[in-house]
C-alpha cells in the first residue's frame, strides 16, 4: 500500500514539474519580446532627442544670422555717414580753393597752377568718393529693404502665433482650472496640460476627459499645417515604482508624450510630419518637487507649438 502511495505521489510531482516548465518557457519569451520593445522604444527616443536638438540648434543659428544682419546693417550706416561727412568736406575745400584761385589768378600764375593742380586732385577724390558713397548707399537700402522684410515676416508669425493662443484658449475653456493653461513666449505657443487631467498615476493611458481636451486642440492644430508641434512629457523627481515594463521616470514620460501624438494622429488632416514625442522625465520641472503641489505641476504634458522657419532661413541665406 505505501508503494502504491509513493508512485502515484511522484507521478503527480512529475506532472507538476511539466506545467512549471512550460510556464516558465512562456514567461521567458514574453520577457525577450518585452526586451525587445524596449529597446526599440529606447532607438526612437534617442532619434526623437535627436531631432529635437537639431531643431533648436537650427533655430538658434538663424537667431544669430539674424543678429549679424542688423549688425551689418549698421556697419553700413555707419560707414555710409562717415562717407557722406568727408564728401561735404571736399566740397568745401573745393569751394574754397575755386574762390581762392579766381582771386590770385591774375597776381601770381604759379600760384594759380598750384591751386589749380590741387583743384584737380580734389576733384578726382571728390567724384571717387561720390561713387563710393552712391554704391554705400544702395547697399544700405537693399540691406534695410531685406532687414524690413524679415522683421515684417517674423512680426507677422507672432501675430499668428498669438491668434493661434486665442483660438487654442478659446476651444479649451471648458478645462480652464483643470489642470490646462495656454501662454505664449519667444514666438511660441506651449499647452500644458497636468497628469491628473490626462493620466492615472503611473500610467501612459489617457482617460476620457483627457482625450477630449486633446482631441480639440488637434482641431486647431488641423487648421494650421505650418506650425510644428513638439509633445514633451514631464515628471517629477519620485522614483518609478509602477509596471515593471518600464524602465524608470524617463521611459513614463516618453510612452506619455507618444501616447498624445498617437490621439492627435487620429485627426487625418494633421500631418505626421509636424509631429515630434519626447520624454524629458523629471529634468526640465518648472516647481519644485518639494511639496506635492509643485510634483503635480511638474508631472504634466507640455505641447509646444511652433511657427515653421523655412521662409526666414531663405531671406536670411540671401542676405
Amino acid at each position: 500500500m505505501l508503494r502504491k502511495i509513493s508512485l502515484l505521489a511522484l507521478t503527480a510531482f512529475l506532472s507538476a514539474s511539466c506545467v512549471s516548465k512550460k510556464i516558465y518557457t512562456d514567461l521567458e519569451n514574453k520577457y525577450a519580446d518585452l526586451k525587445k520593445e524596449h529597446r526599440n522604444l529606447s532607438d526612437q527616443n534617442n532619434e526623437l532627442q535627436s531631432s529635437l536638438n537639431q531643431t533648436q540648434n537650427k533655430l538658434d543659428q538663424l537667431q544669430k544670422s539674424y543678429d549679424e544682419a542688423v549688425a551689418q546693417r549698421n556697419k553700413l550706416q555707419s560707414d555710409y555717414d562717415a562717407a557722406k561727412t568727408n564728401l561735404d568736406n571736399l566740397k568745401a575745400s573745393y569751394d574754397a580753393l575755386e574762390k581762392n584761385s579766381s582771386a590770385e589768378i591774375s597776381k601770381n600764375a604759379k600760384k594759380n597752377r598750384e591751386l589749380l593742380a590741387q583743384l584737380e586732385a580734389k576733384e578726382q577724390a571728390l567724384a571717387m568718393e561720390s561713387d563710393r558713397l552712391n554704391k554705400l548707399k544702395e547697399e544700405l537700402e537693399s540691406r534695410s529693404q531685406q532687414i524690413a522684410e524679415l522683421e515684417h515676416i517674423i512680426a507677422s508669425k507672432d501675430a499668428k502665433m498669438n491668434q493661434l493662443k486665442n483660438t487654442i484658449s478659446k476651444a479649451l475653456v471648458n478645462f480652464e482650472g483643470k489642470g490646462l493653461t495656454v501662454e505664449q513666449r519667444n514666438g511660441k505657443v506651449y499647452v500644458s496640460m497636468e497628469n491628473k487631467l490626462l493620466f492615472q498615476s503611473g500610467s501612459w493611458a489617457v482617460g476620457s476627459s483627457g482625450r477630449k481636451a486633446v482631441e480639440q486642440l488637434g482641431e486647431v492644430l488641423a487648421e494650421n499645417p505650418d506650425i510644428s508641434i513638439l509633445i514633451e512629457g514631464h515628471t517629477d523627481n519620485v522614483p518609478y515604482k509602477g509596471n515593471s515594463l518600464l524602465s524608470g521616470n524617463w521611459d513614463l514620460s516618453t510612452k506619455r508624450a507618444t501616447a498624445i501624438v498617437n490621439i492627435l494622429r487620429e485627426n487625418p488632416a494633421i500631418n505626421p510630419e509636424n509631429l515630434t514625442a519626447a520624454g524629458r522625465g523629471e529634468y526640465a520641472p518648472i516647481a519644485s518637487n518639494d511639496t506635492a503641489e509643485g510634483r503635480a505641476k511638474n508631472r504634466r504634458i507640455e505641447i509646444i507649438l511652433t511657427p515653421k522657419l523655412d521662409e526666414i532661413s531663405k531671406l536670411l541665406s540671401d542676405i
